[in-house]
């Protein structure tokens, strides 16, 4: 920091016990006393006649009226600043640096310090000190300018703030290449061969080596000065993004306390930073200056604290940019009363279908570039909707352990995306199991209706191996999903019992009924989207029994699976690595005997088909012990796997 010193008397200025009373040491007797605030100084008046006009004129007023007291009413700097002023009359020495140069600066020019009273007085010397040492550091400026706001309007119609933020604007916008960066080197521990060595070795100054200096500025001087460092043209729009987000992430809080929130002052003042934030923003909303995690974040910060439509729109327009770079904590935006779920639901839903929208899709999924009557240009790929798709899914898994979710805004959620723009349904199924977990009491009719958000043909091997075992899932699923990766199996193997069991017609239809069936003997009922299966070929009743004996769950002898959608299903590895050796559940394996023992002749023994499929049909972990508290009747269910 830069200094100036003035004056070469000692300070002779004492202070009472009181502190309220200064006087000077002298062989004179003081003959003037000058208020200033609630302190006294006890003066003598022809040093002060000789610097200050103003001065002049109070002390003739008073030896007019009698008295010998002077009033000094709203001086610049209190009584500090004039007592540094006084002493500068008197000739003692005074120190000027950057934490006070303004303040006595706008005193000096109060008290009429100028040239026209005498030469080389406090004005001249200040202004001196601040073209040649302060305006030509960076960081002196920088304090200067701190200072300014006490001292309105002074310093506004001194010009001195506007002088602060050119000078600061005018360094940030020069060349990196001729900054010293003072970090590259320690000044106290290093000796001058050490600080010339580490210059040269020092690696290059980043162009945003400025942003985080400016942090300490009150928002309104921070304003000024991004301002002006845009308006010359010097600076990329991504710089500026870095210096919003450090501004930012210093003031604005990650998490914002109920009671703060209700208080209008406190709102005010944030709402105030937000709007400034805003409005520094480059004005082209496509480049990528800022993160969607730093749009996010100031999107929070405006749903928290209440602020106005126009400048969430403004934050929902940059965010829905780049909304398929956004991670699913970004998006976990608490809602405000007198919403009674955690999080804001219906925020994500608006961001999602403007993202739609943009990228051509209507509300019923339909591309707008698939039909010929519609032309409509969009830059949003297949692999953006690919990444929103599992953002989507992550952000509905964690919602759905909300106990105030309702089934429709699950589905709404569930549905924002396009069936195309899930390559997986993994991240679906993770959401949903975690739903009917934590809503156990919904009617049958609401679990068919979210189960059959997701489609069994797009689970991977390790999703279907937990789909087969999860008790929470309709029956109807279940054994849809066992359908189909039997189909799987077929597909991409060379068993000839599972091509032929893939061939076979209406197997489908057969495990729909008996699943119906079975509903209806537990009071169950209604239809569902599992229950329109495709059309087959008859079946081979010679052939059902090959085909339950070669029903393995799916994944058996398949290693090394996927696995990377759902953060649950990580959990059953284990089991797809010992699938080979899992059968049936005992749910799945009784309707499969029915449906075995359906397709037998009529002079067929059903009893005897229980010896013949013992190899294929026993339950997961049959020979581990079973807990000896669970009943009979739920100990199948009990044993199967959960995702959660």
């Amino acid at each position: 920091m830069k200094f100036m010193k003035l004056g070469s008397k000692p300070d002779a200025f004492q202070t009472d016990g009181g502190g309220d009373s200064r006087y000077v040491l002298s062989e004179l007797p003081s003959d003037i006393v000058i208020h200033v605030e609630e302190a006294r100084f006890y003066l003598h008046k022809f040093p002060l006649l000789s610097k200050s006009s103003l001065l002049q004129r109070l002390i003739i007023e008073a030896s007019q009226n009698g008295t010998d007291e002077v009033y000094i009413h709203d001086i610049p700097g209190g009584v500090k600043i004039f007592e540094i002023c006084a002493k500068f009359c008197y000739g003692m020495v005074v120190t000027l640096n950057a934490y006070n140069v303004v303040a006595a600066r706008c005193a000096a020019e109060l008290l009429g310090m100028t040239e026209d009273v005498d030469k080389s007085n406090l004005v001249f010397k200040i202004e001196v000190f601040l073209n040649s040492g302060i305006f030509r550091s960076w960081k002196d400026s920088i304090i200067a300018l701190q200072t300014t706001d006490a001292l309105l309007p002074w310093s506004e119609q001194l010009k001195l703030a506007a002088r602060c933020i050119d000078s600061i604007a005018s360094k940030a916008t020069s060349n990196p290449c001729n900054v010293v960066w003072s970090y590259t080197y320690n000044r106290k521990s290093a000796s001058s061969d050490e600080i010339v060595e580490a210059r040269k070795n020092s690696q290059p100054v980043p162009k945003d080596w400025w942003v985080e200096d400016l942090c300490e500025l009150d928002v309104d001087l921070y304003k000024r000065v991004m301002v002006a460092v845009k308006s010359r043209g010097r600076i990329t729009s991504d710089v500026v993004g870095e210096a919003l987000k450090a501004y930012a992430s210093r003031w604005l809080p990650e998490c914002f306390d109920t009671a703060a929130i209700d208080d209008d002052a406190y709102s005010m003042a944030y709402n105030h930073l937000l709007e400034t934030i805003v409005w520094l923003l480059p004005s082209d909303k496509g480049s990528s200056c800022c993160s969607c995690r730093f749009f996010l974040k100031l999107l929070k910060v405006a749903v928290l604290i209440g602020s106005g439509e126009m400048l969430k729109e403004e934050l929902m327009d940059r965010v829905i940019l780049q909304l398929h770079k956004a991670s699913v904590c970004d998006l976990l935006i608490p809602a405000r009363p007198p919403a009674l779920t955690t999080y804001d639901i219906q925020l994500v839903l608006t961001l999602v279908g403007r993202f739609m929208r943009r990228a051509g899709v209507t509300e019923d999924g339909i591309f707008l570039n698939n039909l010929d009557q519609e032309m409509f240009e969009t830059d949003v790929d297949d692999e953006s909707l690919l990444a929103l798709s599992k953002i989507v899914d992550g952000y509905l898994a964690e919602v759905a352990s909300d106990p105030n979710l309702s089934v429709s805004s699950f589905v709404a959620v569930a549905t924002s995306m396009p069936d195309a723009a899930r390559a997986t349904h993994d991240g679906l199924y993770t959401a949903i199991d975690v739903f009917l977990k934590l809503h156990p009491n919904l009617p049958k009719a609401e679990k068919r209706k979210i189960s059959s958000l997701m489609d069994v043909k797009k689970l991977s091997k390790e999703a279907c191996i937990h789909a087969a075992q999860n008790d929470r899932l309709p029956l109807r699923v279940v054994v849809q999903v066992l359908f189909f990766e039997q189909l799987r199996a077929a597909a991409g193997g060379n068993n000839p019992a599972a091509a032929a069991a893939a061939a076979s017609g209406g197997i489908a239809r057969r495990l729909v009924e008996e699943e119906d069936d079975d509903d209806d003997d537990v009071g169950g009922g209604g239809g569902g989207d599992w229950s329109k299966s495709r059309a087959l070929p008859t079946p081979t009743p010679s052939l059902l029994k090959k085909q339950l004996g070669s029903l393995k769950l799916a994944a058996a002898g398949d290693e090394g699976g996927g696995g990377d959608d759902g953060r649950q299903l990580a959990r059953v590895s284990s089991v797809a690595n010992q699938s080979s050796r899992l059968s049936l559940s005992s749910r799945s394996r009784r309707m499969f005997d029915r449906l075995w023992a359906g397709g037998k002749p009529p002079g067929g023994e059903v009893v005897s088909k229980s010896s013949d499929t013992s190899g294929s049909s026993q339950s997961p972990r049959s020979s581990a012990k079973p807990p000896a508290s669970k009943s009979s009747s739920s100990s199948s269910r009990n044993r199967r796997y959960s995702v959660s």
